[in-house]
């Protein structure tokens, strides 16, 4: 399978400031898919603008007409699997079908608080992801819904007409641990990994390698399990946090070692950040298009 470069735009800037321009950019620079992240705030952007995912992915997708659109990632912390559902049902239509959910559990940051909520034990979160993934498959797929679970109901909800995808949209599941790894292998079409967080600070590049070839091992583990094979599952590393950092994005040839070196691995999508001055995420625009524009055809 073919290697797919893909983006990440954070949505902190106003629709007319400098928004609207970036996601039609994405689709002229050829990214396969522009992701946004689905948080109410994160990390250092929280004093400052950050937009909602769904309406800003609602205007993406009336400027564009090819570019995929997707969350990277949306989690159990703020949503519900119904209103979510609804929203995805609508937006997969406004799209005519380009919509992919990147789904994951959720962090301990400050989306995990702000409906007012204690923060959820990690054994919790696991619990309310396997819940929140299942029902929402469903809701997906079939007309009406009714549920009784142990986090979530659904009573007698009604999604006609459904995807434009068909069964349904594509999920991405985000996970790394044994759990959220089955969830990915038996409900995603595809699978999203940032690398092994330990390794962030202190870790090397081939420390890095070595971890995400043991991930994608154990996802091969599980799609065995779930009786798939893992060839047909897309991988999905998401840039930015391994001990590699911003490096690959500092030339068009250090991102070409780094693309090939995690495509030898099995990955098959690359997702970059969209350069975000005076952050981490900073990049020279110049370097970032003509990677956008270059690196695949160096990789063939």
């Amino acid at each position: 399978m073919s290697l797919r470069l893909s983006t990440v735009i954070l949505p902190y800037r106003r629709w007319h400031e400098g928004a609207r321009s970036a996601w039609v950019r994405a689709e002229q620079l050829g990214f396969h898919t522009a992701y946004t992240y689905d948080h109410l705030s994160w990390r250092s952007f929280r004093d400052g603008p950050w937009f909602g995912a769904v309406p800003t992915l609602t205007a993406a997708a009336a400027v564009t007409d090819r570019l995929r659109l997707g969350t990277l990632v949306t989690s159990p912390n703020f949503r519900h699997p119904v209103t979510l559902a609804k929203e995805l049902i609508s937006l997969d239509d406004i799209s005519g079908g380009r919509i992919t959910l990147g789904i994951g559990a959720g962090g301990t940051g400050f989306d995990a608080t702000a409906l007012g909520q204690e923060p959820w034990s990690p054994r919790e979160r696991a619990d309310r992801f396997a819940e929140f993934v299942s029902l929402l498959d469903r809701l997906l797929t079939e007309d009406a819904v009714t549920h009784e679970g142990r986090f979530y109901s659904a009573q007698e909800a009604r999604n006609i007409p459904g995807c434009a995808q068909r069964p349904r949209l594509p999920f991405a599941v985000a996970a790394t641990g044994p759990r959220g790894v089955r969830l990915a292998a038996r409900y995603g079409q595809a699978w999203v990994t940032t690398g092994d967080p330990k390794l962030y600070e202190t870790g090397t590049p081939e420390q890095s390698v070595e971890a995400l070839r043991g991930q994608i091992g154990r996802l091969a583990e599980a799609c065995e399990v779930a009786g798939r094979d893992v060839a047909g599952l897309d991988k999905v590393l998401l840039t930015g946090f391994t001990p590699d950092r911003g490096r690959p994005l500092s030339s068009l040839d250090a991102f070409v070692d780094f693309a090939g070196r995690h495509r030898e691995l099995g990955f098959t999508e690359i997702v970059i950040h969209w350069p975000v001055p005076d952050s981490d995420f900073a990049a020279d625009e110049k370097v970032f298009e003509r990677i956008a524009m270059e690196a695949l055809a160096q990789l063939d």
